[in-house]
């Protein structure tokens, strides 16, 4: 939308479309008269992206529309269904008109509120609802025989509706699907349970159109093919270019460390600045340690609050309100808030550390000023110089409107069983149907029949190595040769455990006053992981939720905690959430260090590193994998700098070990970072030839050798085997543990290994293994990039790019109350080394 002629008022949520007008807004004719005189009332006319929904919604046709934050997406993508909605009749049916899936439960929440506003004021009497895992029962049980107008919901939530007895009379006149943020869902697991979803949908409601709202991306086609066949691309304006700053002295840049600890008090000069910052961090553990640091320097008591997704669902709520009427001056965010939410307030974007990917940085930069005439403002804290290398090449991408590509990945074979189970408890299926229905959704679409066999072979049974067992036995045959759940307790924890994000078990924090009984009462916080909280003893001290705590002790299902004051108080450890570097933005870094005459616009202290550096050692050319050897105290040392990401590094230093271990070298450990791998060993590694050394070969018998004993890939299994149904997290009185869980799923997969290494399911997981933890795909290409193109430099002492990664491993291996002193030591030690012209 844009203004005509006069101010806009604000408008939550739609409000991205506050901006001047577009001349020539003839195009309103297209708009019934009540839409026009709304738009009218407002100032504003239609977007041409916006009428080109609408007609091709009046054609039948679905629809992708790419356009940036600003541009009047979410507006759009209902305007067609308002208009149908309004020409009905007041006294109808009841009846699902349009269905709306978000990634994200307050997103949901927030556009249906925000939607009620041009429902309001237009008198449309349209009925909107939302459906997520906190509506209560009573309503989502109720909605499956009176249904709104426009349903809002997720992808999990859409597969519980489709798994229902209730499906068909349900969806049987849907009319439009709208799927938002459609770029930050798709080629992931949970895109594919969201395409066979939608692959249900058009099976249950064959004349429905969908619309899908995408941020700007790369490449649209695969967006589109997600959508439907005979999908068309509509794309929105261009917005006004971000501008981008980074922070980053003349005077210090430090070597190591993720928590930009040195910047935090220009941080709060930053947010101070502003009216409204969104201060983006890439973990949970960042986020808890970066509001501390921020709060020990607020002196003026700025009004700065924690969002993430480990805080209870009330505390994130409390802050989303607070930051909706304008009374925050700062939220310190996880991606929690990358997606969707539009705060109308916020004008500036500060991301602590290194983004990761450009698109991620443009979806960041995005939450910052909803008017897309004018430019976002953003500004990136590189916590150490190989950030600052990765921030530059990140702002440099976006200026050039370069983004990442994302290597596209089969749909999940466990999401795939978790599919067919469903499927069985809405009713009995035939498997040709079936099968027919599921190679229509563009992640399955290569599917075999034979694959799909397989599967459904291991939902039925367990497959050749369990079907012994009657627990693995959930479908049964019918005399029509259908197949249907072989007992109600199935669809019921089918229920129980939908959906594909496999979270570790986790246990309630709850705050309790000073002197009452442990496990009096108290209010949730939000969650921990059991493996932490388990290791706490009365008396220990943690940060979360932005307090210091006390840990008093463990009753039933929940940890107790007071409120205390320690400086030393230690973060919890949070499994996953760090974001790999992506294979766009690596090749950019690689680029810039490859290329000196680049290196003016970095800051002194880096430019110093890099020329040292060339002169010291060597810096590689595009396409070469630099790998330097040198000794330290009474241990030598192999550096190498593939700049691939933290998860293809870690399955690379398992494998070169394991073969310096075959050639004697006495390896005694490694450590990966985003940029580098560092492995140290009693003997000299300068002499090996290392073109043998990272040979494409190690991915054969050495991975296989690796993968038959790696926790990693344990823990993979062990998450196919939950997607899949295989191990069931939660049904009513048998709860398991984290333990629990993790014990039945190691005796399964050595069961598996063992007697049917060929099982469905352990291809599930070297798949995933493939592109999840262990980043097999992106290893192996690495080694195909660099064959032949190893250069390796045999120094008398550690080279100015290898001390970042060398403080890493000095930091893993001290601990105690001195370590700050030890490391400290170690920096300057090492950095006197490595400087030394």
């Amino acid at each position: 939308m844009s203004a005509a002629g006069t101010t806009p008022s604000p408008q939550p949520h739609f409000a991205d479309a506050q901006c001047p007008p577009l001349r020539g807004g003839e195009g309103d004719s297209f708009l019934p008269e009540a839409f026009a005189n709304w738009f009218a009332s407002r100032g504003w006319s239609a977007r041409p992206h916006q009428l080109a929904l609408i007609e091709r919604a009046a054609q039948g046709k679905s629809v992708l529309l790419v356009a940036p934050t600003g541009g009047g997406k979410t507006l759009a993508g209902f305007l067609p269904s308002l208009i149908e909605l309004a020409a009905l009749p007041a006294r109808r049916p009841r009846e699902l008109h349009t269905l709306y899936i978000s990634p994200l439960k307050a997103l949901a929440v927030d556009v249906a509120r925000n939607l009620e506003t041009p429902v309001a004021e237009m008198g449309l009497g349209v009925r909107i609802e939302t459906r997520t895992g906190d509506t209560p029962a009573s309503r989502r049980q109720r909605q499956k025989t009176l249904p709104p107008d426009i349903l809002l919901t997720t992808p999990e939530q859409l597969a519980l509706l489709i798994a229902s007895r209730e499906a068909p009379r349900l969806f049987k006149n849907l009319r439009a699907v709208v799927l938002d943020e459609l770029h930050a869902i798709n080629n992931t697991k949970r895109g594919d349970l969201l395409a066979l979803g939608l692959a249900r949908l058009r099976a249950l409601a064959p004349g429905h159109r969908s619309v899908g709202l995408s941020a700007t991306v790369a490449d649209p086609k695969p967006l589109m093919e997600f959508l439907a066949p005979g999908t068309e691309l509509v794309r929105g304006a261009a917005g006004a270019q971000p501008e981008i700053s980074i922070l980053a002295s003349d005077a210090h840049v430090p070597w190591s460390g993720h928590l930009a600890r040195h910047a935090m008090a220009d941080v709060l000069d930053a947010i101070r600045r502003a009216k409204t910052s969104l201060v983006f961090v890439n973990t949970r553990a960042q986020a808890e340690l970066t509001f501390q640091q921020l709060w020990r320097l607020n002196e003026d008591n700025l009004a700065i609050a924690l969002h993430h997704g480990s805080l209870a669902p009330a505390q994130r709520r409390k802050v989303e309100s607070a930051m909706t009427r304008g009374n925050l001056r700062a939220v310190v965010c996880t991606s929690t808030l990358d997606l969707g939410i539009d705060w109308g307030a916020v004008d500036n974007v500060i991301c602590i550390g290194a983004p990761k990917g450009a698109a991620r940085l443009v979806q960041r930069i995005g939450r910052a000023n909803h008017r897309l005439d004018e430019p976002s403002k953003a500004l990136l804290v590189p916590s150490n110089r190989f950030e600052v290398l990765e921030c530059e090449a990140a702002r440099d991408a976006v200026m050039a409107g370069e983004l990442d590509g994302d290597r596209l990945r089969k749909g999940g074979l466990d999401v795939l069983a978790q599919h067919v189970l469903g499927s069985a408890c809405a009713a009995p299926f035939d498997a040709d149907a079936l099968y027919a229905e599921i190679a229509s959704a563009s992640p399955y679409k290569s599917l075999s029949r034979d694959e799909f066999d397989r599967v459904l072979d291991f939902v039925a049974t367990g497959g050749y190595a369990l079907k012994r067992y009657d627990r693995y036995a959930r479908l049964r045959r019918t005399d029509e040769g259908k197949w249907r759940v072989a007992h109600p307790r199935v669809a019921q924890q089918y229920r129980m455990n939908v959906g594909v994000i496999v979270e570790d078990p986790m246990i309630d924090i709850r705050l309790q006053s000073k002197g009452r009984p442990t496990g009096a009462g108290g209010r949730s916080l939000g969650q921990l992981e059991e493996y932490f909280v388990e290791q706490l003893v009365p008396g220990d001290t943690f940060t979360f939720a932005g307090d210091v705590l006390r840990f008093e002790g463990i009753r039933e299902d929940a940890a107790y905690v007071t409120r205390t004051r320690d400086p030393e108080a230690q973060v919890p450890s949070y499994n996953g959430g760090k974001f790999p570097l992506s294979t766009f933005l690596a090749q950019r870094v690689r680029e810039m260090v490859s290329k000196p005459e680049t290196w003016d616009v970095l800051p002194e202290p880096v430019h110093e590193w890099l020329r040292i550096q060339e002169w010291r050692s060597i810096i590689p050319k595009p396409g070469q994998l630099l790998v330097e050897t040198f000794p330290r105290g009474a241990k030598q040392y192999l550096v190498c700098y593939p700049f691939e990401g933290r998860l293809a590094h870690q399955t690379l230093g398992m494998l070169i070990t394991r073969r310096l271990e075959r050639l004697r070298m006495r390896p005694l450990g490694f450590s990966a970072n985003e940029y580098a791998l560092a492995i140290w060993a009693l003997r000299d590694m300068g002499g090996l030839d290392m073109a043998k050394l990272f040979d494409e070969d190690m991915l054969g018998d050495d991975l296989d050798a690796w993968l038959a004993e790696s926790n990693l890939y344990k823990r993979t299994f062990r998450n196919c085997a939950i997607i899949a149904g295989l191990i069931e997290r939660r049904f009513p009185g048998r709860e398991k543990t984290g333990r629990q869980v993790t014990f039945s799923s190691d005796l399964i997969y050595d069961v598996l290994r063992e007697h049917e290494p060929d099982h469905i399911l352990l291809r599930a997981t070297y798949e995933d293994a493939a592109t999840g933890l262990l980043d097999i795909a992106r290893l192996a290409e690495m080694l195909a990039r660099v064959r032949g193109r190893i250069v390796t430099k045999r120094l008398d002492r550690v080279s100015p790019l290898a001390v970042p990664a060398l403080l890493e491993i000095s930091k893993e291996m001290v601990a105690g109350e001195a370590h700050e002193d030890i490391l400290r030591e170690a920096e300057e030690s090492l950095i006197a080394d490595a400087m030394r012209i």
